[in-house]
């Protein structure tokens, strides 16, 4: 297996595709999302004579996920489309919640928050009152640095072309560009979807960082991207804080970090929760750290809106 292969990232463009409705899996949520116990009730009470009014279910939340590979739930499989949507994904999985229903998960696989905002906010409305953003990853061209610099992993030394992706990284932060462009697109989520409460994630660690003081160029590699992720994650929380200030009242714009719910699970840990391998899933969250994502986004009340 080539280096390439290994640390291929895979998180690259795909053509967008509609959502799947008609597979077994679609099936069997569209069995767990319609419950006859109202019906059931109504019944006996009239076997019973009784005089009753209609039952109703309550009203779920009307939830939509906007977002990159990290938001469809790619690394997680069976894909659904192109855009590497899985039933696996954290917004699948709040859907499973009583309280929430997923619309759709409009999330695609390399999309930057520019391709949000320019592909995904048509399917928010004034009815939307819940949407979850992951994106920003690509904005920085992280896939480009683990394909450049990664190889360091298999102890080879990358060449000019990891310098580059990573000069262009810190220069999309540095310069203030990537917060910009996060705080263009959250304020663009609020104004198509006015009344919705919006929480945006961070993005958890790939490799579980490491004490300093090491020389070896894997070492390097893993000190390079832990300090990227943290510049990465740092301006995404920075956004939502002036997005949210910029608001007056509920419902506001939250930031979950994710990675304190990601330790110890890193590419290279024992139990790993990140993808390390061949093709597209690799480096990113596997079925357990989609349930790692919705667990933290639950925990941090994101799924509170009501």
């Amino acid at each position: 297996m080539t280096a390439a292969a290994l640390l291929a990232y895979g998180d690259t463009y795909m053509p967008s595709a509609h959502r799947s409705k008609g597979n077994k899996m679609g099936t069997a949520k569209a069995r767990r999302r319609h419950s006859a116990v109202g019906a059931g009730l109504a019944a006996l009470a009239m076997a019973a004579g009784l005089a009753v009014a209609p039952v109703y279910a309550a009203e779920k939340t009307k939830y939509i996920a906007l977002g990159d590979s990290f938001a469809a739930g790619q690394g997680a499989g069976p894909y659904l489309d192109g855009c590497y949507r899985s039933e696996n994904a954290y917004s699948e999985l709040a859907d499973e919640a009583k309280a929430i229903h997923l619309v759709t998960n409009a999330a695609c696989s390399g999309r930057t928050t520019r391709d949000v905002m320019n592909d995904q906010l048509r399917k928010l409305n004034k009815s939307t009152e819940l949407v979850t953003i992951t994106a920003g990853g690509n904005n920085i061209g992280f896939g480009d640095i683990i394909n450049y610099c990664g190889v360091a992993l298999l102890g080879d030394t990358p060449g000019t072309a990891c310098g580059t992706a990573t000069a262009y990284a810190t220069t999309q932060i540095q310069s203030g560009q990537l917060y910009s462009d996060l705080l263009s697109k959250i304020r663009s989520v609020q104004t198509a979807a006015p009344t919705a409460k919006i929480v945006v994630t961070g993005y958890p660690y790939l490799l579980d960082p490491i004490p300093a003081g090491r020389t070896d160029t894997a070492a390097v590699f893993i000190y390079q991207a832990t300090q990227l992720s943290d510049l990465l994650n740092g301006t995404i929380a920075a956004a939502a804080t002036a997005a949210d200030k910029a608001t007056s009242g509920d419902p506001k714009v939250q930031y979950v970090d994710v990675r304190a719910a990601f330790a110890g699970h890193g590419a290279l840990s024992g139990d790993p929760w990140i993808n390390l391998g061949t093709a597209s899933d690799a480096f990113h969250p596997n079925a357990r750290g989609y349930r790692a994502y919705f667990t933290a986004l639950n925990q941090a009340g994101a799924y509170a809106v009501r």
